[in-house]
């Protein structure tokens, strides 16, 4: 059975870049069994309720500016998956949660960028759900708890996000600034607590772990996590993936659940 996956999306520009994190991304792809299907919930897609593209052909969103040129003429046109989408609007009604479907966005590049590198043939129908960062990380659980039985359908559920988030404190001088101290003192805690299945502190997160608000000022890049940690199902076996960083505190983790 596929594992359910966080991955860390990093800058749009990540398939140009020479860092640990794209060479990490390019090899995922091989390293497990291949699916029918990718469900991906990226961070850039944000909504009042659980979201559900429905397309027949993924359009590719450029959901940024300002980056050079070359950057807005890479495409990913992934085939889409209806039929997933019913599945797991299926899933997700039965778990009480409300579900809206959109019958015209594409990718956005939180969810292109690293499927860009993991599969770079474009050619597993793909399948993207919101975040709802005006809720909580035990909603975001709950929605990954809902959609656990698609792993047994060999479909790969992917969480995109970033593990240490704030643009405003990013070291703009190099790829390979030095990580401060504050952001690694918050991803050691939460590596601590996803490995331990501290499922209860991961819920409180905000509260409880070191330098939260600063590490995520805003939580739409933190809860894609929590979505890949409830499809690893309950007291999932968590392993990390990948470690690195860039831009001084850009976090680039990836774990595994289930």
């Amino acid at each position: 059975m596929l594992p359910a996956l966080f991955v860390s999306h990093g800058a749009p520009t990540l398939p140009f870049d020479d860092v640990p994190s794209r060479d990490f991304l390019k090899s995922l792809g091989a390293s497990l069994p291949q699916p029918k299907a990718i469900l991906v919930v990226s961070a850039h897609w944000d909504t009042h309720v659980p979201a559900l593209n429905t397309v027949k052909v993924n359009s590719t969103i450029h959901d940024f500016y300002g980056f050079p040129e070359g950057l807005y003429r890479l495409r990913y046109d992934a085939p889409g998956a209806p039929d997933l989408a019913a599945r797991a609007q299926t899933l997700l009604v039965q778990n009480g949660l409300q579900v809206a479907l959109d019958g015209e966005r594409g990718l956005d590049h939180g969810a292109w960028v690293p499927l860009m590198l993991a599969y770079p043939g474009a050619d597993i129908p793909t399948l993207q759900l919101s975040v709802q960062s005006q809720s909580s990380p035990a909603h975001h659980i709950a929605l990954g708890r809902a959609l656990a039985p698609l792993r047994e359908e060999e479909v790969l559920v992917i969480g995109s996000g970033g593990f240490v988030h704030n643009l405003r404190e990013l070291d703009r001088h190099g790829l390979n600034a030095a990580e401060p101290d504050w952001s690694s003192a918050f991803a050691a805690w939460v590596h601590d607590a996803l490995m331990e299945t501290r499922e209860d502190d991961l819920k409180n997160y905000r509260k409880l772990a070191p330098q939260a608000t600063r590490a995520h000022p805003t939580e739409e890049h933190f809860m894609p996590l929590f979505v890949a940690y409830g499809a690893g199902g309950a007291k999932p076996k968590v392993s990390r993936l990948h470690k690195s960083v860039t831009f001084g505190s850009l976090r680039m983790d990836a774990y595994a659940f289930g």
